[in-house]
């Protein structure tokens, strides 16, 4: 995997300056403050404790590859590291020849040469230098687009919590999920995706399922500034689209597509397009297997972008935002237009 050029998420002030804002800056700034974080709670671990970190695969779509790597801190004061080969990842989701010379090339030693690494790549080190490397790894090897999709524990030899300072925007075990209703307590063969749905939009909402926005095709509509999201779910294949109307009545053309191109090959995840005279943002969401952490990060996702996106691209390209100062909404384009439009 080469060295990604995404956008980070909402929280991490997509766009927030219109005339200068440079996705690919944000998300690089993104991933040194997790370096410098990371660099800073190494050489904290207590003897015997472990640090585990991992691409989140409800976030990802890895399914059950976990890409991760771990650190441990060893009777002898060493600081040891293991990142996760071929040897634990299933068919399909195996490093090629040229992520394996990506690790190599990083430092890290093959499988088994460092003694307690079994079947992992190996390394130690100091910490500014072992933070920098499994930086580069879970970025450009293991393909994260932005700490946010990161999650962390670390334990003792007792498999017990153990604490850790933040760890800039990666989340911590303990909190995915924390606010929404476990839906594993639920009795889930009487629940349909819709059903699923619904219980995470109204968590994040904090209101009631029954209160839910819900328009005559069936979206659940969230409003995010001068910007409406809406969540649709599908049932063959089993998806769910998270979309936008960032802009609506805007004449396209060459200039238009290029940027909308340009700004999709940034996203982490979905893409940006214009039909029958809107311009949507959309990110579709795996309906099978459902994970309500991954839901959750889409919503997340979009409702920072699409709030940011409509100003900027309003200022470059005219047209109408969903609420702009002083309009009544426009109104949602039918909903033929959208069908097969998303990744």
């Amino acid at each position: 995997m080469s060295e990604l050029s995404n956008p980070g998420l909402a929280e991490a002030g997509l766009l927030d300056e219109p005339t200068t804002a440079d996705l690919h800056a944000k998300v690089a700034e993104a991933w040194r403050d997790f370096a410098r974080a990371l660099a800073g709670v190494l050489p904290a671990l207590p003897v015997g404790a472990e640090l585990e970190l991992a691409l989140d695969p409800t976030a990802s779509g890895t399914g059950s590859a976990v890409y991760g790597v771990s650190v441990e801190h060893l009777v002898d004061g060493t600081l040891q590291a293991r990142a996760v080969s071929n040897a634990n990842l299933p068919e399909g989701f195996r490093l090629e020849r040229p992520a394996i010379a990506a690790m190599v090339a990083l430092g890290w030693s093959p499988p088994g040469v460092v003694a307690g690494s079994r079947e992992n790549f190996g390394m130690t080190g100091a910490p500014d230098a072992l933070a920098a490397v499994i930086t580069r790894t879970l970025r450009d090897v293991y393909g994260a687009p932005h700490p946010a999709f990161l999650v962390y524990e670390a334990h003792d030899q007792e498999e017990e919590p153990v604490a850790v300072e933040p760890l800039a925007t990666a989340r911590h075990e303990s909190t995915v999920d924390a606010f929404l209703p476990s839906i594993d307590s639920l009795d889930a063969s009487g629940l349909d995706l819709a059903d699923r749905v619904r219980i995470v939009v109204s968590a994040m909402l904090k209101t009631d399922p029954d209160a839910l926005q819900v328009d005559g095709d069936g979206d659940i509509g969230i409003r995010a500034g001068s910007a409406m999201v809406f969540v649709r779910v599908r049932d063959e294949p089993p998806l769910i689209d998270v979309f936008s109307p960032v802009l609506t009545d805007i004449e396209p053309g060459e200039k238009l597509f290029v940027k909308l191109s340009e700004l999709t090959n940034r996203m982490p995840i979905g893409r940006l397009y214009c039909t029958s005279g809107t311009v949507w943002a959309s990110i579709p969401v795996f309906g099978r297997d459902f994970q309500a952490s991954h839901l959750a990060l889409a919503i997340q996702v979009m409702t920072g972008l699409a709030d940011e996106l409509d100003d900027r691209l309003h200022g470059e390209f005219g047209g109408k935002r969903f609420f702009g100062e002083g309009d009544k909404p426009a109104i949602t384009p039918p909903s033929e237009t959208r069908i097969g439009q998303y990744l």
